[in-house]
């Protein structure tokens, strides 16, 4: 049953104008199998009218209130869009105008650093040649005094070794006049030599 039978039932035990009638089953008989009775469709109607009225009068306006409120919800979602949007077109803008600066960046940045590894290389090179220069200079003052050295022990190894071997096969053969004349020619030539 619903809710306006039960208010009908209601109304008919409080009015006592109608007596129910009931069949074996207990089932309640009306007198029309489409039409329900006539009271029921007095309190149901009246019923009806003060459900109606009160969801008119306190249900409609909440309604109104939920609607509006959700309209302005999702017209603040799409402003809300709308400006994220043009933020991010902004941003997209500030961006492609960094990656040009970053280009110009770094064509500034190497041509720096071009001209850092030339002033580098320009002097390493003088340093190498001043290098090259000293190294040679002292090598060739290296060498001189090698020569100077190298003539001084081979005059003193030659001395040496011919003193000795004169003395070797001179002792048995020549006196000391011929030995001294043969030493001092000999030296005289080595000296001439170098």
């Amino acid at each position: 049953m619903n809710v306006l039978g039960i208010i009908a039932t209601a109304g008919r035990f409080v009015a006592e104008e109608e007596h129910l009638v009931t069949d074996s089953d207990g089932n309640v008989v009306t007198h029309s199998w489409l039409l329900p009775e006539t009271a029921e469709i007095i309190w149901g109607g009246l019923a009806s009218l003060i459900l109606f009225y009160a969801l008119y009068k306190f249900g409609w306006p909440q309604m109104k209130k939920f609607f509006n409120g959700r309209t302005a919800r999702i017209q603040g979602e799409l402003d809300a869009a709308a400006a994220d949007k043009e933020s991010a077109a902004a941003e997209a803008v500030g961006i492609r105008q960094a990656k040009g600066d970053i280009a110009a960046e770094r064509a500034r940045i190497m041509a720096d650093a071009a001209t850092q590894a030339e002033n580098i290389l320009t002097d390493g090179r003088a340093r190498l040649v001043t290098e090259v220069a000293e190294l040679e200079a002292r090598s060739q003052a290296e060498i001189a005094a090698a020569r100077g050295r190298v003539g001084d022990e081979l005059r003193a190894e030659i001395s040496r070794l011919s003193s000795a071997a004169v003395d070797h096969v001179v002792s048995g053969s020549l006196d000391d006049a011929t030995q001294q004349e043969l030493i001092e020619n000999f030296i005289a030539r080595v000296g001439a030599q170098s």
